[in-house]
């Protein structure tokens, strides 16, 4: 496994962080069995995953439970825990209240990495920050990060405190953020963590055609909203642009003999400013094929091949980074 620091901080992360969403077995991602939850934080450590994302609101608490039966004790000095208040909790009351809250639920004294999940244009950061700083102070957070934060967004965090990690939809297939948030990121060594590297599962390679996606997988800018019950951006789509991509992406996969899943991950790992990408597992065997992804090392043309053959539907889909959402109802600034 190969680490990466974190930011400007002392931390050195896995360049595979495990996303604790699913075994929250939320209505979103089905039932989950507890003991097989476990088991997959517990494979997790085991291979050097040594990073742990979660968030208040995955599950109403229970991933952060889930974190906490795993890794209390022994494990806990072998791992960097990282959770998230929701946005509708940014006022410094309830940033304190949040925060003592996911240390319950964790049944932990500190959290390593607290997120801001999405910036919240009603309450002003200099708040949010200020009881983060008191939080620090006490020992209760190490180091804040941010999450879904535009170029604007960004320069207001920025300009008031260095945040090292800003968590971002990013993968080959939605490049929206390289336009402008990764330059800022790298400029200010804020390191990018890219969620939904797999987009839905589409980059696994499992769909023979965008037809055979399900509505659920398929809410996302790319499809357009007269087609798909759950798209709600209201906009044409790119769906000719993304099923070439995709056929190309297939046949440069093919051609080197590797999976399209480990390969998309690997993608991501060798663009600029990315420490350490999400990837969701909820069992032993879905984490050791995300922990091979550490391992792959493209070769530079295959990199080359899969940014051009994706460049085509970067331009359709534009710099809105916000994946599900258009540009005048984007969440993100």
């Amino acid at each position: 496994m190969e680490y990466r620091k974190l930011g400007k901080s002392d931390l050195e992360v896995s360049v595979i962080t495990m996303g604790c969403w699913a075994i929250a077995g939320d209505r979103l991602w089905g039932p989950q069995d507890e003991a097989e939850a476990i088991g997959a934080l517990h494979a997790a450590v085991d291979v050097g995953i040594n990073f742990f994302d979660s968030a208040e609101g995955y599950g109403a608490g229970r991933s952060e439970e889930l974190i906490g039966k795993a890794f209390t004790g022994r494990l806990r000095d072998r791992v960097i825990i990282a959770t998230k208040v929701s946005q509708s909790h940014l006022r410094p009351a309830d940033v304190r209240a949040a925060c003592e809250n996911s240390l319950r639920n964790l049944g932990m004294e500190t959290i390593d990495v607290y997120y801001i999940h999405w910036p919240n244009w009603d309450i002003p950061l200099a708040d949010t920050l200020g009881e983060m700083q008191r939080l620090k102070d006490e020992g209760k957070i190490r180091f804040v990060g941010c999450s879904n934060f535009g170029k604007r967004d960004l320069t207001e965090i920025l300009a008031l405190e260095h945040v090292e990690i800003n968590q971002l939809a990013y993968n080959l297939l939605f490049r929206a953020i390289e336009y402008e948030i990764v330059p800022l990121c790298v400029e200010h060594h804020v390191s990018i963590a890219p969620y939904s590297p797999l987009l839905h599962g589409i980059l696994t390679g499992k769909f023979a055609t965008l037809a055979d996606i399900p509505d659920e997988r398929a809410r996302t800018r790319h499809f357009a909203t007269a087609h798909r019950s759950m798209a709600r951006h209201g906009e044409a789509g790119a769906e000719a642009k993304t099923a070439a991509a995709l056929t190309a992406i297939r046949e440069i996969c093919d051609d080197a003999g590797l999976p399209m899943a480990q390969v998309a991950l690997a993608w991501l790992l060798a663009q600029p400013g990315v420490a350490t990408v999400i990837a969701g597992a909820r069992n032993p065997a879905q984490i050791h094929a995300n922990a091979a992804a550490a391992a792959l090392k493209l070769p530079a043309d295959v990199v080359a091949a899969l940014t051009q053959a994706t460049d085509p539907l970067k331009a359709a889909l534009g710099p809105n980074p916000d994946m599900w959402q258009n540009e005048a109802n984007s969440r993100m600034r």
